[in-house]
């Protein structure tokens, strides 16, 4: 029997509500199959800086070392309440980042995914869905402006100032490259290459190192796109997309545009990979603290980050297509939930556990 250990940070907000239907899913892979989950919880977040005087206290950096694989759920407050902590320790700064940097993943693996029949949800027209949108956003994690040097002070005329540094080295580049290449040759074998280098000196590197590995990968065609263009392209024709591959902000940026085009957020889960095995995986939505406890967040974004771990940490392809089957099948049996859709859409809408229970029982029925 194969046993992992999973660590499990159910963070902020929604986070605790969608975890839990996530859970239920994994207790169902395991039951059916030779396999062992051990299911630790540790705090994480907003919650954890209350709770423990840090957003990312020393048990759960202990657990995230140690663990097979990492489920984060959505972490943060709102304005108001974040001005509780201290601006270092607020959780996307003290934990998320911190979290990133730790297990270095560097690989972000954000899928957008919307086949016909769901294309109700998109505020985009028919025409432009066609037969749907399936691409995948590769965004680099662990560099750039975000993790960047940064400095503010007051100058010597007397004014604020802030300085933060977007760096990245070669070896960087070539890392994030190279899964996005990969992950094209198993699937439409077009690379979407996305930069700025009419005027970032970063992105020129970018290009340059492109330009060296693109020939260890001939079956595979690279088409260039500015990252502004490619937005608009995003919404005007977001089909001609399979593998995009991009810097840490851009696809930051560009990956929240995906969930617009599909309509929420709560549809795009994500699996954060990086050397060795270590990985985590989390809903890329925000903790939307004002529906927290209402049971009206769908749990899509967190069970779709369950099969995504299934897949890359454990090998279990089948039962993620499973999974990702039945949550597909809920929506296409008339199932929804508020926070996706609205009153007289011509759907049923559940609770957040409702629709975790629904997905299990397709699983059930169907594995």
């Amino acid at each position: 029997m194969n046993k992992y250990k999973i660590a499990i940070l159910a963070g902020d907000g929604i986070g605790p509500e969608i975890m839990k239907e996530g859970v239920k899913v994994l207790k169902v892979i395991e039951a059916r199959n030779d396999i062992e989950f051990e299911l630790v919880e540790a705090p994480f977040g907003a919650g954890a800086w209350f709770s423990h005087g840090s957003s990312f206290p020393e048990e759960t950096k202990l657990l995230v070392d140690v663990a097979d694989a990492v489920v984060k759920g959505p972490i943060g407050l709102n304005h108001e309440d974040s001005k509780q902590i201290p601006i270092d320790e607020q959780p996307e700064r003290g934990a998320l980042l911190p979290l990133r940097k730790r297990l270095n993943t560097y690989a972000n693996f954000r899928p957008v995914y919307l086949p016909k029949a769901l294309a109700h949800f998109s505020p985009l027209k028919a025409e432009i869905i066609g037969d749907g949108i399936d691409m995948i956003m590769v965004r680099e994690l662990v560099g750039g402006l975000y993790f960047g040097e940064k400095e503010t002070g007051v100058d010597e005329n007397g004014k604020r100032f802030v300085r933060e540094v977007l760096e990245y080295d070669e070896e960087q580049i070539s890392n994030i490259l190279h899964r996005g290449f990969k992950l094209a040759q198993g699937r439409k074998k077009i690379l979407h290459n996305i930069h700025k280098s009419n005027v970032l000196k970063s992105s020129v590197l970018w290009n340059e190192v492109l330009e060296e590995i693109a020939p260890q990968y001939p079956d595979v065609t690279v088409i260039h796109n500015l990252v502004d263009a490619a937005a608009t392209a995003l919404c005007l024709n977001p089909t001609q997309f399979d593998v995009m591959v991009m810097e840490n902000m851009f696809g930051d940026i560009l990956s929240d545009q995906g969930g617009g085009i599909l309509g929420s957020l709560g549809l795009m889960p994500s699996a954060c990979l990086g050397h060795d095995g270590k990985a985590y995986y989390e809903p890329s939505h925000g903790s939307a603290p004002d529906i927290a406890g209402k049971q009206v967040a769908n749990p899509y974004s967190m069970i779709g980050s369950m099969a995504m771990m299934l897949e890359y940490s454990f090998g279990m392809i089948d039962e993620a297509r499973n999974v990702w089957d039945a949550m597909q099948s809920v929506f296409a049996d008339g199932f929804s939930t508020s926070d996706l859709s609205k009153p007289g859409s011509g759907v049923t809408m559940l609770s957040t556990e409702e629709f975790g229970d629904k997905v299990v029982a397709h699983l059930q029925a169907n594995g």
